[in-house]
């Protein structure tokens, strides 16, 4: 997948987040245009491996892993100042 920037605008008026691939990394970023949104790689069109979600401000909002599209293991959620604020543990159905 090349790097590419998305600004499909769905039926329902829902625009899609401005995204690239860097280094395998798949990165939206958020409506601000600089700020990640999420950063993780894809595996056969679905997410795979370890990935990171963020608030506007850049502080990380959630973490986990993903199995052929299907979340795994520990996911963390984090408190508005990036710390760790409560871990969940998904079981692979």
């Amino acid at each position: 997948m090349a790097n590419e920037k998305c600004d499909l605008v769905h039926p329902n008026g829902v625009k899609e987040k401005i995204m690239e691939v860097i280094d395998g990394y798949t990165i939206k970023y958020h409506a601000n245009g600089t700020t990640y949104w999420s950063k993780g790689k894809m595996k056969d069109d679905q997410p795979e491996g370890y990935w990171e979600w963020y608030r506007p401000d850049g502080t990380i909002k959630r973490s986990g892993h993903f199995d052929n599209g299907e979340p795994v293991g520990e996911w963390i959620t984090y408190d508005n100042k990036g710390n760790k604020h409560k871990t969940t543990q998904r079981k692979k159905k």
